[in-house]
């Protein structure tokens, strides 16, 4: 299967739309339909054709959007130790987003001695960070 362009030409839209070129053309020029001028030509963002169409374009590639929300709850955490590890956490995921935004909340019981880590985000970033607060705390788990 043929990954479809981020960008149309004129003659695609055209095609994809059953229309005449010099149709198309006009709706850019009347400001209908948003192009950007690349040269002598007209592109069209796949985004823009399905705004302008009302609905998505069937060749147009549908991204599904994943989300991981998780709880981590560790236990005999004095104030010194949840300020270091809360500390790593959020340093953690507020890097480089490359793998998809990733917003964490702490939650401290001082009575208790208790940290939960609130994490939601992408899959691979939320896999990491669990990693990391895995190697921090010596891999010990409730279980």
């Amino acid at each position: 299967m043929a990954v479809p362009p981020e960008w149309y030409s004129v003659e695609q839209v055209a095609a994809l739309l059953g229309l005449h070129g010099k149709t198309v053309r006009g709706y850019v020029r009347d400001g209908r339909l948003v192009a950007s001028r690349i040269g002598r030509q007209y592109r069209i963002a796949a985004a823009d054709l399905e705004a302008f169409c009302g609905r998505p374009v069937e060749s147009a590639a549908r991204r599904c959007h994943v989300e991981v929300s998780s709880i981590v709850q560790i236990d005999g955490v004095d104030r010194a130790e949840m300020d270091r590890l809360s500390t790593l956490v959020l340093s953690a995921a507020s890097g480089a987003p490359e793998g998809g935004a990733l917003r964490v909340q702490t939650v401290y019981d001082s009575e208790r001695g208790s940290l939960k880590l609130v994490l939601l985000g992408s899959v691979g970033r939320t896999a990491e960070l669990l990693r990391l607060v895995d190697a921090y705390t010596g891999g010990v788990s409730g279980g």
